[in-house]
Formats: C-alpha cells, sequence, structure tokens
C-alpha cells in the first residue's frame, strides 16, 4: 500500500478515535443529568453508528495492477550513445548518454519535461529525427505509456475490441481479464473508447501493459488523472515488478518509494546516482552538483 494512502488511513482512523473518546467522555458525565440527558441519549446514537461503520467494508474500488514479463531481462538491457534531439531549432537533448542494468528502476527528474518525454519517445521507437545512437539488448521487450495518449482513443472500437488490438489471442475472456482488474466490467468494456475520460484512458493502457508482458516498462506520467486508489495500485504493481522501468512522475512519494536510481536532466549537465529519491535529494555534494547545473536556481520540482 503507498505512503500516501497509508498515511491518509492512518488520519481518519485518528479523528475518528478522537471523536469517539469525546462522545463517550460526554455520555459517562451527563448520562445521569436530567437537563443534559437528551444530548447524551443523541450522542449515544453518534456512537452506535460509528462503531456500526467501523465494520462495515470501505465502497472504495481498488483496481489491481500486476506485470508478469513472459521472460526475464538479460544482462544487456539498454545502451544509450550521445543522443541529441532538436525541436523546433531549441535542442531538447544534447549528447545524452546512458547505460541501463537489468535490475535499474529508474526515475528520470527535474524540469526538462520536454526532454524527459523525448528521451521516451525515442528509445520508444516513436520519433526518429535524432543523432545519436541507442541498442535495447536482445532478451528485451519494452512497453510504452506515453505522456499523450489522445491518438490512441479516437476510435468508435469499444474498449474490448480496442485492447484485442494489442494481442494474438481471440479469448474475449482472456483479453477481459486485464480490463476487469482495471474496473472495466461488464458493459463497460463496450464503450467507445473515443469518450472515455482521462482516468478511463489510463487505465486503459495500464491493461495494455499487463496484457504486453514486457519485461522493461518506459511510463511518462502514468499517475495523471488517476484517483488515490489507482495510484496506489500502480505503486504497489511497480514494486513488485521484476522488470526494468524507467519512468518519470510529479508524486514525490511515488518516485520516492519505486527508484532504486535517479537520473536528472539539468540546463547544464546530467546527475545520474544509484540512490532512493529522498537520499538523493538530501545528499550535500548532489545539491552543490544541482546548484551548479541550474546555474543558482535549483528548483524542487521533479
Amino acid at each position: 500500500m503507498s505512503r500516501i494512502l497509508t498515511q491518509q488511513m492512518k488520519d481518519d482512523k485518528r479523528r475518528r478515535e478522537e471523536k469517539i473518546k469525546d462522545l463517550k467522555e460526554f455520555i459517562q458525565r451527563f448520562a445521569s443529568n436530567a437537563s443534559k440527558s437528551r444530548q447524551a441519549t443523541s450522542r449515544k446514537k453518534i456512537l452506535e453508528k460509528l462503531d456500526v461503520e467501523e465494520l462495515q467494508p470501505s465502497s472504495r474500488r481498488f483496481p489491481y495492477v500486476g506485470f508478469k514479463p513472459a521472460r526475464e531481462p538479460g544482462n544487456n538491457v539498454l545502451s544509450v550513445q550521445s543522443i541529441s534531439k532538436i525541436s523546433e531549432d531549441r535542442p531538447i537533448l544534447s549528447g545524452f548518454s546512458l547505460e541501463v542494468q537489468r535490475t535499474d528502476k529508474i526515475a528520470f527528474v527535474g524540469r526538462e519535461h520536454l526532454a524527459k518525454t523525448a528521451l521516451f519517445d525515442i528509445l520508444a521507437g516513436v520519433d526518429a529525427e535524432y543523432r545519436g545512437t541507442y541498442s535495447w539488448g536482445q532478451t528485451i521487450s519494452v512497453s510504452y505509456f506515453p505522456k499523450d495518449n489522445a491518438s490512441l482513443f479516437q476510435s468508435d472500437l469499444s474498449i474490448v475490441d480496442w485492447l484485442r488490438q494489442y494481442t494474438d489471442s481471440e479469448d474475449e475472456t482472456y483479453i477481459r481479464s486485464f480490463l476487469g482488474r482495471m474496473l472495466f466490467t461488464g458493459d463497460e468494456a463496450l464503450k467507445p473508447v473515443r469518450v472515455l475520460s482521462g482516468g478511463e484512458k489510463v487505465r486503459c493502457m495500464l491493461s495494455r501493459l499487463m496484457l504486453s508482458e514486457a519485461n522493461c516498462l518506459i511510463l511518462d506520467e502514468p499517475t495523471n488523472h488517476l484517483d488515490l486508489e489507482a495510484i496506489t495500485a500502480l505503486n504497489n504493481g511497480l514494486i513488485e515488478f521484476p522488470g526494468v522501468l524507467l519512468f518519470t512522475s510529479h508524486d514525490h512519494e511515488f518516485v520516492n518509494s519505486i527508484a532504486n536510481r535517479i537520473v536528472e536532466i539539468c540546463p547544464g549537465g546530467i546527475i545520474d546516482r544509484a540512490m532512493p529519491f529522498d537520499e538523493y535529494l538530501a545528499d550535500p555534494k548532489i545539491r552543490a552538483l544541482r546548484d551548479e547545473y541550474y546555474h543558482g536556481h535549483v528548483i524542487a520540482e521533479i
């Protein structure tokens, strides 16, 4: 369970316990007081209602996110050599190089959002207009979650038929099982994809990622449009994911709980460290380097 939801549940429980304590104290103090007996009775009913609510299951619907690669990644994962990208006469990436290991879960952070998206588009094979080279290992299969997915949802296909495009299986039960994990059940799975909300599109994309059985996931802002329950499910799924992960997110706890390596694309250079995000931010040497690379204008933005 994510730290965000855990903290929210702790806060809810604390407030409930404080309210119960106050009600009990009032009832004990004034139950025999004629002038206060009506108020004491009223508070007793409130207390009984709280006790009943405590026993009732939560109405929140949690999706299930679990990524199971068809094969383990080998030792040769990804080598990026001097990738450069120019957009509208402006350099977006300049000589970016990176070696990715089989145990890496890399969070790409920093305010250079265009650079991060451009890099992911290149590595996913979406963008061929760049200089430099990169190569994936022979055992690596990649599945990409782009930040902008609008072009994937402009048809009149139903959700089931939309997902069917990404598998060779003709078994509708099998296809629906991945949609069911993301709470698309029954007739909900027959909605045309062009009318879906932002959150529903993201859940479709996550169904597609699970269906792919890829051992390397590239995720560009996957928590956008998701509710707390879906973020929690995705958080847990990525923590348990046994493959390679390259991702971005504005959610601090999401990044800190998943990433074991941080790559920050700064205006003045690249910082690459194998450590959790909180340790990265607290390291005095990295702080000094960030100050240099941001030319004295370090920001907390991720």
